[in-house]
């Protein structure tokens, strides 16, 4: 039991730290796009304040712990945790390798459900908690769309109203604006997303027996922020190139206004304790910001492509995590 509980936590941080450097382009996409910030920069202020973000809260770690199967009741539990993890970071490899903005996300939590009825039996899920989950999941992006594109009209109107419509200028005052937003928006994915690797390792250690509760230990905390920040600050050039230029060409003034979108709605599930993809957010609000801007510039076949991956992201996830399981406990080990 030992040796899986090990291998639980180095698979999780192992995410974790896959995590960190797939979506980096998340956070630090649209501050480089737009030169606010240099990529050396970007990429230390984002590793920085995701692992400052990580510490702050967990609530979303106790939802993902506890809300797709009840671990200290469930069969196989460690097991189920291993092949969910693998999973996982098989996917999030192909999809960076392939430089698709996929979900992270969407991808553990799907992997969970697959290993739990591999594991467990179908019985073994709880419906209604992932059914929660998914609805947040496919809302969270229609919101950061309808969302930007609201705060984008907003903010052509005080520039409007100001008579500062000099490009000039405009580009200077934003691209300041971007480092803080830049900022705001790497502290609310890392309290977000880091908590999932933390939540997944509680939900190990309770189906070990090793403790009672879905409260996230110290040392847990600190491993898998540790592990973001090391992953963000490596970088994913791939998935940066994709977000900052493959789906609208985007300037300061939309980088701020999709940074703080983002932001403000990532920072509200995360209050709630729910998980949330930021890449579909993130994605989204650039996609909102940007239709404001210039709406036939907007590279819909790109958009088109990751709604796809979107939505083929869970059930893949699903299958890939239960024949892992099936493969690794019932016909190896």
């Amino acid at each position: 039991m030992l040796t899986y509980l090990i291998v639980i936590v180095v698979l999780a941080l192992l995410f974790d730290f896959i995590n960190g450097f797939h979506d980096t382009a998340n956070a630090i996409a649209t501050s480089i796009s737009t030169r606010a910030l240099s990529p050396r920069v970007a990429i230390v202020m984002a590793a920085t304040l995701n692992f400052v973000g990580a510490m702050v809260s967990s609530k979303v770690a106790k939802t993902v712990g506890g809300s797709i199967a009840n671990p200290a009741k469930i069969e196989n539990g460690v097991e189920i945790v291993i092949a969910a993890l693998l999973a996982a970071i098989i996917w999030n490899l192909l999809t960076w390798y392939l430089a698709i903005p996929s979900s992270s996300s969407h991808t553990l939590l799907g992997s969970l459900a697959g290993a739990v009825i591999a594991g467990a039996g179908v019985h073994a899920v709880n419906w209604s908690g992932f059914t929660q989950i998914i609805i947040i999941l496919v809302l969270s992006p229609i919101i950061a769309f309808a969302l930007g594109y609201l705060i984008m009209i907003l903010i052509k109107y005080i520039i409007l109203w100001s008579g500062n419509t000099s490009r000039s200028k405009l580009n200077r005052l934003f691209r300041t604006l971007q480092i803080l937003s830049a900022g705001l928006l790497s502290y609310s994915h890392g309290g977000n997303d880091a908590q999932k690797a933390m939540g997944i390792i509680v939900f190990g250690l309770v189906a070990a027996g090793v403790q009672t509760d879905l409260e996230v230990p110290l040392w847990v905390k600190i491993s898998a922020a540790l592990a973001m920040g090391l992953g963000t600050s490596i970088g994913g050039w791939r998935i940066i190139k994709t977000v900052s230029g493959k789906i609208v060409k985007i300037e300061p003034i939309n980088g701020f206004a999709s940074d703080l979108t983002s932001s403000l709605v990532i920072q509200f599930s995360t209050h709630i304790g729910k998980p949330l993809s930021t890449t579909h957010v993130i994605s989204s609000a650039i996609i909102g910001t940007g239709s404001v801007m210039r709406f036939h510039e907007v590279q819909w076949g790109t958009v088109g492509r990751m709604l796809i991956t979107w939505v083929i992201t869970i059930p893949i996830s699903i299958a890939l995590a239960f024949s892992i399981y099936f493969v690794l406990f019932r016909l190896i080990f």
